[in-house]
């Protein structure tokens, strides 16, 4: 690590990342590195499929293991010779989901350079702060993204630009001959990587002369950056052995074996996409299915054609699919979609949920409409990927008693990787108990290595030797004694209302149980009288009409005064993360001019 933390900083994140006693450093996967797990599967079952990827048209393309880590060897062998990349270096990325992309991140992994993936969807001034921030030596651009990646790292967005890139790479395409382009950099590269040593297991070429050693476990591999909607975005720094840690743990948890296909629909610049949805399947020796992007009339068919056995989605996609059912019960064919039956999905298994907020409500109707197991979910960047998970040993019954009968879906148990309890919010180190609510913290071995050249924001995470989440909840016991957690929502989130706190899901789970009413948000609003005031921020469903007048009644039927919206704004549209999370408080403006307002009972 080359960033400059104190000593106390230093030893509250080490003790941060040991789980029951167990230091990080005494790894719990049998593998060297990525580049030894691939090498196996490549070795073992050469010819089974790991990637499949369908393009925005339908397009299908197929890699096996030795296919795609002959692919991986040849990018980086071009990375090494050509580009001068050597571990520890970082790569970022202007892309989507592609082959291509995949491919660019494990020859990275290969060489023990870490991958900086960039959200496209994000503004070109954060784009390149990020860029600028990463330290990141090359970039790779799809050839869609060309023209704006050379605007923002020559600075004509920002004038500090990203002069610490050193060579923009183009994928995809034919050459433009502005730069070098990927494929045709790939051509005749040999199919074992010649710059770093080899090892028994995997019977590269030997170690040539002045070159560093293969990758470890402790190397970085991905700098991925929050998605805060306010103030500078933070690197979060996670190892190989971050990323092949949470996969074992997440595959055991959910019973997910070589022998079993998995569907990415989510973006893979994100941990979701990347962790659970292409590592898990390489951490078993299982596949993928990868999609150019989410097609919610092609999301049933797909996994009916390619036997898809799970498939992540966040909160949102699951909106979707419950509006695409009714369109389709509407015309007259099956929820899934045309003819397809709950016979064509029998090899499916469950939807693993998380990376947003579930409501009971949504919960409830797509269970209703489905019938299939959800896993909810619950995890940062900052852990990888995942923390806990609803067993998926439940029975539906139980699945559904925890999903629906505690005012929250329960985010479920912690996984191997981790443990997880619940500390009082003010950052004191004062542990909690069964039913009352603090915020979520975690320790374990996919906890970060940091934030990346934030010394006061890891102090500040690390404060009490756990992971300090930001994210409020409690947890309740089974008659086993498990512990089951709960998210109430973000701390910063939570609605200081005259010096009382209120949490947003609280107030949404009363907006969602008003007829009509698709999304309800809360948002915490600027009031001259207490501080902040609460208001509702209503999408409602098609052709439904509902009153101002009708939601503050119906609120206050169930909620006190004090905690019920004030005020009401109707929308069409919903500022979300990449991963599906709202945006609560880029509302906050929409509700400027209450903020003279006293609202009297």
């Amino acid at each position: 690590m080359t960033q400059a933390r104190d000593s106390q900083t230093e030893a509250n994140l080490y003790q941060a990342q040991i789980k029951d006693g167990v230091p990080p450093e005494k790894h719990k996967v049998p593998f060297r590195n990525i580049r030894d797990l691939l090498s196996l599967h490549s070795k073992t079952s050469g010819g089974k499929p790991f990637l499949i990827f369908y393009d925005a048209d339908g397009g299908r393309q197929l890699l096996t293991y030795a296919e795609f880590s002959a692919r991986a060897h040849q990018a980086a062998n071009f990375m090494y010779e050509d580009l001068g990349l050597r571990r520890g270096d970082r790569v970022a990325t202007i892309a989507y989901n592609h082959i291509d992309t995949v491919l660019i991140y494990f020859a990275c992994w290969v060489i023990g350079a870490a991958v900086a993936p960039q959200n496209v969807a994000e503004d070109d001034r954060r784009i390149a702060f990020i860029l600028r921030n990463s330290e990141a030596k090359v970039c790779f651009a799809r050839t869609e993204y060309l023209e704006r990646a050379e605007s923002i790292i020559g600075g004509a967005v920002d004038d500090d630009g990203a002069p610490n890139i050193e060579a923009l790479i183009e994928i995809g395409g034919a050459p433009s001959g502005r730069c070098l382009n990927f494929h045709q950099a790939l051509a005749n590269r040999p199919t074992t990587y010649l710059g770093g040593d080899s090892g028994a297991k995997s019977g590269d070429l030997p170690l040539k002369e002045g070159t560093a050693a293969t990758a470890s476990l402790d190397d970085e591999a991905l700098l991925v950056y929050t998605s805060g909607t306010t103030g500078t975005p933070k690197g979060v720094i996670l190892s190989q052995y971050n990323l092949l840690v949470d996969a074992q743990a997440i595959s055991q948890w959910q019973g997910i074996t070589g022998n079993q296909r998995m569907m990415c629909v989510l973006p893979i610049h994100h941990v979701n996409g990347i962790v659970v949805t292409i590592m898990i399947p390489l951490y078993v020796g299982g596949s993928t299915v990868l999609n150019r992007r989410f097609s919610v009339s092609r999301f049933w068919e797909r996994i009916v054609r390619e036997g898809v056995n799970v498939v992540s989605v966040v909160p949102t996609l699951l909106q979707f699919l419950i509006e695409f059912g009714q369109g389709e019960l509407a015309a007259g064919n099956t929820i899934f979609g045309g003819s397809i039956g709950r016979r064509d999905l029998s090899h499916f298994r469950h939807l693993i949920c998380g990376a947003g907020t579930l409501s009971v409500k949504l919960a409830r109707q797509f269970s209703e409409m489905f019938g299939f197991t959800l896993l909810h979910g619950y995890g940062l960047s900052e852990s990888t990927c995942y923390s806990c998970f609803l067993p998926i040993s439940l029975s539906w019954e139980s699945n559904q008693r925890w999903l629906l009968d505690h005012g929250y879906p329960s985010i479920g148990c912690p996984i191997e990787s981790n443990e997880m309890a619940i500390f009082a919010a003010d950052g004191s180190g004062r542990q909690l108990g069964e039913g009352e609510r603090g915020e979520i913290c975690i320790r374990g071995h996919n906890i970060m290595q940091g934030y990346f050249k934030r010394p006061d924001a890891n102090a500040e995470t690390f404060t009490f030797q756990w992971f300090r989440s930001g994210d409020e909840g409690y947890f309740l016991r089974d008659e086993m004694g498990r512990q089951f957690f709960f998210i109430t929502g973000r701390i910063k989130e939570l609605i200081n209302r005259g010096g009382v706190k209120y949490s947003p899901l609280d107030i949404e789970e009363a907006l969602l149980g008003i007829e009509g009413v698709n999304v309800g948000l809360a948002i915490g609003f600027q009031n001259d009288y207490y501080g902040e005031e609460i208001g509702a921020y209503v999408v409602l469903e098609a052709g439904a009409k509902v009153e101002e007048e009708t939601i503050l009644a119906r609120c206050r039927e169930v909620m006190p005064f004090e905690k019920s919206p004030k005020a009401v704004v109707f929308g069409n549209e919903i500022p979300v993360t990449s991963t599906g999370k709202y945006q609560r408080l880029k509302l906050q403006d929409l509700f400027a001019e209450w903020e003279n307002t006293q609202f009297r009972r």
